[in-house]
């Protein structure tokens, strides 16, 4: 199949905010806008709220009896794009966006007939959001971990707002998004879909 700028492409968004729907989220919101600025790019998916599902914890593909993970990995390995959106919590990820890294921690057992992950030739991307400084070190500990886990890594591959130290005004309670927050996330969608779209038509070598 040719690959071109106009290749449809598919994504996901994990969005790793601590509360289940309906409750808002600043975190789901970013993760809304990364993906319709995505849509501009003509990637198509959906955003899945990982606080409604029972993902267990552990570092298997299947936990078990009512386990959600394999649905939503299911939903990873049909995709090119994955989006991981993280509230800021004491300076770290989420604990729900640590689980979801435990549960990819599976990928590395896994291959295809050549040896490659079966999440080699995926784009990955992050979503960060909080009251306090400390979006580069979230989403330099979720580069790493999606590095190991098989992802792929567009320049600026990563949307974030931070506020006001000390301060309670949510990413969600502002009245319109900052320019520098939609420009960042424009870049994202552009590098990252530009970048799926080349390793669809140049896949990773077989390893060895």
């Amino acid at each position: 199949m040719e690959i071109t700028s106009k290749t449809p492409l598919r994504a996901v968004a994990l969005v790793c905010t601590l509360s289940p729907s309906p409750a808002p989220s600043s975190s789901q919101l970013l993760a809304e806008q990364t993906m319709a600025a995505l849509a501009e790019h003509g990637v198509t998916g959906k955003t899945i709220r990982i606080a409604d599902h029972d993902v267990k914890s552990g570092t298997a593909i299947d936990m078990g009896h009512g386990d959600a993970w394999p649905g939503i990995r299911d939903t990873i390995l049909g995709s090119d794009i994955l989006i991981l959106s993280t509230p800021i919590w004491l300076g770290h990820p989420s604990s729900v966006a640590q689980r979801v890294m435990e549960r990819l921690n599976a990928e590395l057992g896994e291959s295809d007939d050549e040896g490659r992950m079966l999440t080699y030739g995926k784009v990955a991307a992050v979503c960060v959001v909080g009251n306090e400084d400390g979006a580069h070190k979230v989403s330099a500990d979720l580069f790493q971990g999606l590095g190991d886990t098989g992802f792929s890594l567009a320049p600026n591959a990563v949307t974030y707002w931070v506020g006001e130290a000390m301060q309670r005004t949510d990413y969600q309670d502002l009245d319109k998004t900052p320019e520098k927050t939609a420009a960042t996330t424009r870049t994202l969608a552009a590098n990252t879909a530009h970048l799926a779209r080349q390793l669809k038509a140049a896949p990773y070598p077989p390893s060895s």
